[in-house]
């Protein structure tokens, strides 16, 4: 344990040690600090005290605005900083813990702090990831027959946002004007969006990159993911619907981004890792078998479906084999399986609680309408950044790339008020008689999320906005 203590319930845990950005007043220099209970420990103060084999060569990484140098350093420096910062605060280690001075300009209270994002972003891009989300908005879109593209169960469907309006939490949003089409028997008109939504995501951050040309292989891919953040990507259904056919998303998204502050190292994660409850099942043999369903619990909701199949009954059990055949949890439809470059067979999906609420003017306290888990995840963040780049696109430090809107099988697990509301034909109670459908002008949503673990946690803190009324014309 640390010397500095921390609540129970606090997100940033010495298990944690997520990174982030900040500024004081009376030191407006931005600077990479790491979050402990309420305090944030300057890397910049005590970076002559990192003399591994990669830092000791780059200490000059801690001493920069943004967090890309450090992430461009690579797979070994990330760990070996997470070792040395944990031993730094261990309990047990004098060097900050016994020097009144050097702690005293080390150590800054968060409550003192401003954050800012933690990396000058290259590139955003947002995934479709959530198999329950899509799903739903098929079904709202096309009717339950046509609910999934023929290309989702194949393949991570996403697209490239806009980086320059990726802002961090508690940065105010304006509500986005544009093109829409309300009847579909008159024009389009031009206004402000009536039907502005959240969605409740998380995205990761590329360390290290890859050269043009060059995939990243699914099995190298954790050593190119550094960390992750929450994110509310902002939607404005109303324009995104009249715009969206044939490119995709466009106005409808690009006018705000918000991501939280802290980016959780992944081996903070590691302890929390599932098995992808759709995906990770595995080819097996069997000397003796009859066709069977056998189900595997992956948590609270999920199971693993695994069927077993007779490929052919030979007498000779030595050519006796079995193919596994993925089924999908909730109407028993065989997945396809996913070709070579997307096959990973070690779980890299992450039990992290997620939640959404909102609170509109005049309401003394925030309504819970989301209680989620990224453990929904169909696609996973190696698949992600392997189809990513498996046609040479090359990704940099810094870049981020998102899951998509996180939903999950119950209703109350829907990460958007589209679902929420099913497209706006049922209200969202929020209680002490407010409710809505879609966000109001002066709304404060916050996104949370952590992983729980025995007496401590591993959390995100905040991702936070509020709506701002639209410009007058």
């Amino acid at each position: 344990m640390s010397f500095i203590k921390v609540d129970e319930s606090s997100d940033f845990s010495y298990h944690n040690l997520p990174y982030g950005v900040f500024s004081t007043r009376d030191n407006p220099r931005h600077r990479i600090g790491v979050a402990i209970g309420d305090q944030i420990l300057d890397l910049s103060v005590i970076k002559h005290l990192f003399n591994g084999p990669v830092l000791g060569q780059h200490q000059d990484v801690f001493d920069q605005p943004t967090l890309n140098a450090f992430m461009g350093l690579g797979y070994d420096a990330w760990r070996e900083a997470r070792k040395y910062v944990q031993m730094l605060l261990a309990a047990n280690e004098s060097t900050l813990r016994d020097d009144a001075h050097l702690r005293g300009r080390a150590f800054v209270d968060q409550s003192s702090a401003v954050m800012h994002l933690p990396a000058e972003i290259g590139d955003y891009t947002d995934f479709y990831s959530s198999k329950d989300h899509a799903t739903n908005v098929g079904i709202m879109f096309r009717g339950k027959e046509n609910a999934l593209m023929p290309n989702w169960l194949r393949l991570p469907v996403g697209y490239h946002g806009r980086a320059s309006s990726v802002i961090v939490s508690g940065t105010p949003i304006r509500r986005p004007q544009g093109q829409m089409r309300p009847d579909p028997t008159k024009p389009p008109v031009f206004g402000a969006s009536k039907q502005l939504d959240v969605e409740l995501e998380m995205a990761f951050f590329v360390g290290s990159g890859n050269k043009l040309g060059e995939p990243v292989p699914i099995e190298k891919a954790h050593e190119h993911i550094f960390g992750m953040v929450l994110m509310n990507d902002w939607s404005a259904r109303d324009i995104q619907a009249w715009e969206y056919v044939p490119l995709g998303p466009f106005l409808g998204k690009n006018f705000g981004t918000t991501i939280s502050p802290w980016v959780v190292p992944m081996e903070a994660l590691t302890p929390f890792v599932e098995a992808n409850a759709v995906q990770v099942c595995h080819q097996i043999t069997l000397d003796h078998c009859t066709t069977q369903e056998h189900k595997k619990p992956l948590g609270s909701i999920y199971t693993c479906l695994i069927q077993w199949r007779k490929i052919s009954q030979p007498s000779n059990n030595s050519s006796q084999h079995q193919e596994a055949v993925r089924l999908n949890p909730s109407n028993d439809i065989a997945d396809p399986q996913p070709l070579p470059y997307l096959q990973h067979q070690d779980p890299y999906t992450f039990n992290i609680n997620l939640f959404v609420s909102i609170k509109g003017e005049g309401m003394r306290e925030a309504a819970t309408i989301c209680k989620s888990n990224f453990k929904y995840m169909y696609w996973t963040m190696k698949q992600q950044l392997a189809h990513h780049t498996v046609n040479g696109c090359n990704v940099r430090p810094g870049d981020l790339l998102a899951s998509g809107t996180i939903s999950g099988p119950d209703p109350e697990s829907f990460g958007s008020m589209l679902e929420l509301s099913w497209r706006g034909s049922k209200v969202i109670d929020l209680g002490g008689g407010e409710s809505r459908t879609f966000l109001k002008d002066g709304d404060e949503v916050t996104i949370t999320g952590y992983c729980e673990g025995r007496g401590y946690r591993v959390g995100f803190g905040q991702c936070q906005g509020k709506i701002l009324p639209a410009l007058q014309q």
